[in-house]
């Protein structure tokens, strides 16, 4: 008898290690949500704690945000027209100029003379053309007599024209020599800032085509910020806008924001197929003269209409290879895995264009903690009150 019970009493504990076994075996495979179910029933504390905030939705104007650089809106080399010695400088280095006011002068000495030699050429011309236009007169007069030949009044009267005509090309050659005379007192072409003087007193320059830079003249204001933009913005703020007014905003490399405003001055002619861009001109107001030509300048650009967006905190946002997600919790605070298509961002925060219905609630800070299909204990929390720093998952 004991012989026989014993195997029953083994091989009975053995079945029942078996069902037990079997038993969390199944309850291990159907665990999951069905356990998380039952043990936030259970246990509502047991839930994952996670901050949830709801979908913003507001009207906005979308910005795109883009790096340039700042140019001057009239930029002039100044190079000798005549040749000469330079006989003074009439600005100090980074000078700012008006229109008109001298810059250099080149000897003008050879030039004074040459417009007085011009002068007396002028004075014999005009002598020689109005004796021959009296002796003209005299000779038709002697016509109308028959006191004098047809022949010898005709080179009368050829003589005139003449006479009148090399006064006229003497007059123009007064004009050119007072020209050139002119050419030697170098004024500012624009108003702005002048550059440093490349060439100083005494200095002999040329007039032709390897004259010198003598110096640099740049506007003040306003001033241009050239940048480069994408064919999409483009075609979705520049091109739909023709003609009206696209809200531009520029910032420098020391600031945080973007404290000037400004509009699009010209867009080019052109897409570069290389590089897909388009090159654009904002103009800024620079009264104070702190913008220099060549400076750093972060610019974006507005549509100009306003619309209604969906926009959510970044943190919610995860990445799955190359889909972007967020965990979206119903009104029995089950998650749930949405995916999304996202925008531009807008003070700090993304713009999603698709997947996300206003008024929804998404996990910003937790989302490493849950899955799809989990039973959470959501805190409901501003979208811009985040200050999570975990990494989303993938």
């Amino acid at each position: 008898m004991l012989s026989i019970r014993k195997p029953i009493s083994v091989s009975l504990g053995i079945l029942c290690s078996v069902m037990v076994a079997s038993g969390i075996a199944v309850v291990q495979k159907n665990g999951g949500a069905g356990i998380n179910t039952a043990r936030a029933a259970e246990d509502p504390s047991g839930a994952a704690k996670v901050d949830v905030a709801t979908v913003i939705s507001q009207e906005i104007t979308e910005w795109q945000d883009y790096s340039g650089r700042l140019e001057a809106v009239d930029k002039v080399d100044v190079r000798p027209l005549v040749p000469g010695a330079i006989v003074a400088v009439h600005f100090k280095d980074g000078a700012t100029v008006r229109k008109g006011e001298p810059l250099f002068t080149i000897d003008p000495r050879p030039f004074q003379a040459e417009v007085e030699r011009v002068a007396a050429r002028v004075a014999a011309a005009r002598a020689r053309a109005t004796y021959a236009a009296n002796d003209a007169a005299r000779a038709e007069r002697l016509l109308t007599d028959n006191a004098i030949a047809r022949r010898d009044f005709d080179e009368k009267q050829n003589a005139a024209r003449e006479a009148s005509a090399n006064l006229k090309a003497e007059l123009a050659e007064l004009v050119n020599a007072r020209v050139r005379l002119s050419y030697t007192k170098i004024v500012a072409p624009v108003a702005g800032r002048v550059s440093q003087a490349e060439l100083t007193v005494g200095n002999v320059v040329s007039s032709d085509g390897a004259a010198p830079v003598l110096t640099t003249v740049v506007s003040v204001s306003p001033i241009y910020a050239s940048f480069s933009v994408d064919e999409q913005t483009y075609l979705h703020y520049l091109n739909r806008h023709a003609g009206a007014a696209v809200p531009v905003q520029m910032g420098l490399a020391d600031e945080d924001g973007f404290s000037r405003t400004g509009s699009i001055a010209s867009v080019d002619n052109h897409l570069d197929t290389q590089s897909g861009t388009i090159r654009v001109r904002a103009r800024f107001d620079n009264a104070d003269g702190s913008l220099l030509p060549g400076l750093y300048a972060r610019v974006k650009v507005g549509s100009g209409e306003s619309h209604s967006a969906m926009m959510v905190n970044p943190a919610a946002i995860g990445t799955d290879q190359a889909v972007q997600y967020v965990l979206v919790v119903d009104n029995q605070n089950r998650v749930h895995y949405r995916k999304v298509t996202l925008g531009a961002m807008h003070a700090g925060m993304r713009i999603i264009t698709g997947g996300l219905n206003p008024g929804e609630r998404i996990v910003i800070n937790g989302l490493q903690r849950v899955r799809p299909n989990d039973i959470v204990n959501a805190h409901l929390v501003d979208m811009s009150a985040s200050q999570s720093t975990e990494k989303p998952a993938a």
